[in-house]
């Protein structure tokens, strides 16, 4: 029998919580180690989270050094996730990194480069992928029943209110959040997108602060987008509408249109139907209720991050490569940066290779 896989999180804030709940709910795993600067952290994380009581370390290199340490999951901030990750791939543990891989491309380059040199795996934490809707219409994208794929459109119109930016102490800053409603809310968003319309050409965007205070990051973007297909795009983030609306994705072609709010489909419609199509929409006419992180960072599901650290365990068992691995983890924060560049600059930008 495989002994259970041991993991260390680093970083013990609320999406730490998110990881400790999903990792109770996929066999084969336990948590040997939380790492904090501040102690008094991960005691709360255990205490709320439940998980089986663990060591807790303020040094990563201490936790690294334990035998049973098979894989180091970084939830620190965004913009520090280039040292831990560095620290467990040098150290031969694989690697999980909370969304965005990190803030800028060239430093998710020395991520992805690191764990290539230690033959480690490497993990984007990206949980929209595994909604069933989504996973619904990808199957429908690569089926080819979109006919030529013509427009794709995302929309995160969420509400985050001034306290939320003021406690976090390092959201809203570029250095630590490396950017504001594209970076931190929207990259879901951007990584749907991309996954089902394929690499973006040429970017347009315009980025705003309209509705807080004391951040350096934007709380309304919109970004016009030219993919490799010739198809076009269409993003709307912002973390300045109240009360914060569900999440969108809507894919369009010349045979076939698919919108989906949340994890429900709303339209559901192809030129040439299937018989399992009205299945389909009943499927996932219900609505669950659920805000998404709309209004409230804490309301949003861990069931996304079960399966996809469901998958990373599997990758490693098989040793195959995780569905949402590094690379794939770097599209979304290039494409994000060349929106920002173009917003800076009020010209288009192309996304390099």
């Amino acid at each position: 029998m495989n002994q259970p896989l041991g993991f260390v999180i680093v970083g013990c804030g609320l999406i730490a919580r998110f990881h400790a709940r999903a990792l109770q709910e996929v066999p084969g795993t336990r948590i040997v180690a939380l790492v904090s600067r501040n102690p008094a952290n991960a005691e709360k994380l255990l205490t709320e989270t439940g998980i089986p009581r663990c060591e807790i370390y303020t040094s990563l290199p201490d936790a690294l050094r334990r035998a049973d340490v098979d894989a180091v999951i970084v939830t620190t901030p965004s913009g520090n996730h280039l040292e831990p990750a560095l620290a467990a791939a040098e150290a031969g543990k694989h690697v999980v990194v909370e969304k965005p891989l990190e803030i800028t491309p060239e430093r998710c380059d020395r991520i992805i480069a690191a764990c290539d040199r230690a033959g480690v795996k490497l993990c984007t934490i990206f949980p929209s992928r595994f909604g069933d809707a989504n996973v619904e219409l990808k199957r429908a994208v690569e089926s080819g029943r979109f006919g030529r794929l013509t427009l794709g459109e995302t929309t995160c119109k969420w509400w985050r209110s001034q306290q939320y930016y003021d406690e976090g102490g390092w959201k809203g800053t570029k250095a630590l959040d490396g950017g504001g409603a594209l970076m931190n809310q929207a990259i879901h968003n951007v990584d749907l997108l991309l996954w089902m319309m394929g690499p973006v050409r040429q970017v347009f965007g315009f980025a705003s602060t309209l509705a807080h205070e004391r951040i350096e990051v934007e709380d309304t973007a919109v970004a016009c987008l030219q993919f490799e297909s010739g198809a076009l795009g269409v993003i709307e983030a912002t973390t300045s509408v109240h009360p914060g609306l569900p999440k969108t994705i809507a894919i369009h072609g010349d045979a076939g249109t698919v919108v989906i709010e949340q994890d429900d489909i709303l339209r559901w419609d192809f030129r040439d139907p299937r018989p399992e199509d009205e299945t389909i929409r009943q499927r996932f006419a219900t609505k669950v209720g659920a805000s998404g992180g709309a209004s409230n960072p804490a309301a949003i599901s861990h069931v996304g991050h079960a399966r996809q650290l469901a998958d990373f365990v599997d990758a490693l068992r098989t040793g195959r490569s995780p569905l949402v691995d590094g690379r794939e983890g770097r599209r979304a924060v290039a494409v994000i940066c060349a929106i920002y560049e173009s917003a800076a600059n009020g010209r288009a930008v192309t996304i390099a290779d």
